[in-house]
């Protein structure tokens, strides 16, 4: 199956056959002062350093977050969005679950983005799965819902088919929902690789999607 994202220049394919496609995840401000103090101060500079430091480094794909409390993310995320695109040729990922950041910042994205995220929560879904439809954009769909991460295998699978049957049913194709089995610090669960990697063999086989791991997720904690 393949999941195609575009730039204004570029393509970038994610393909169950490989290879695996790299999403730069520096533009992010959890955890990384300086940024969030650059997206506080306008200091866009940086962020340009960031976005280009990414793309020499491989990335196919920039993701841009700008959630710093206090900040409009609707009023930023489309002003960075737009900084980035005129400096890397890279498809991007939009980073948030706010939906008037993503509806006023999809208009200004070139090509076809994919959108982090949607789970499996009914606020979630109703919420965001018909502003990826009206923009023709790709997302990812974590394995998480009301009850909040599984610490199952099965029930990531069940999260993952709901999420897919509400996309379809916005008229969402299933090759532009990419599957997040979630992957956990095997620092707090020495089981939980064991699970994730459980998860996408279940995932792939009954589904044949794309899937998508923050696998540093795994020594965090």
């Amino acid at each position: 199956m393949k999941t195609l994202l575009r730039s204004e220049t570029k393509e970038v394919q994610i393909d169950t056959e490989g290879p695996i496609v790299i999403i730069g995840e520096k533009l992010n401000p959890t955890g990384h002062k300086k940024l969030a103090t650059a997206y506080m101060e306008g200091d866009f500079e940086y962020v340009k350093l960031l976005a280009c430091r990414q793309i020499a480094a491989g990335a196919d794909v920039l993701d841009v977050n700008v959630g710093v409390p206090g900040i409009d993310e609707a009023a930023l995320l489309p002003k960075v969005v737009k900084i980035v695109a005129s400096e890397v040729e890279a498809p991007i990922c939009l980073d948030s679950a706010d939906p008037a950041a993503l509806a006023s910042t999809l208009p200004h994205t070139p090509g076809k983005p994919l959108i982090n995220s949607v789970n499996g929560e009914e606020a979630s879904l109703a919420a965001l799965l018909p502003i990826v439809k009206d923009h023709n954009a790709a997302v990812i769909g974590l394995t998480m819902d009301d009850d909040g991460i599984p610490h199952d295998a099965d029930t990531r699978l069940a999260i993952a088919g709901v999420i897919l049957e509400r996309a379809a049913q916005v008229g969402i194709p299933i090759e532009d929902v990419v599957i997040d089995p979630l992957v956990m610090a095997v620092g707090a669960d020495s089981n939980a690789a064991v699970v994730t990697l459980h998860a996408i063999e279940l995932i792939r086989r009954e589904f044949g999607v794309n899937i998508n791991l923050g696998a540093s997720n795994v020594s965090f904690g």
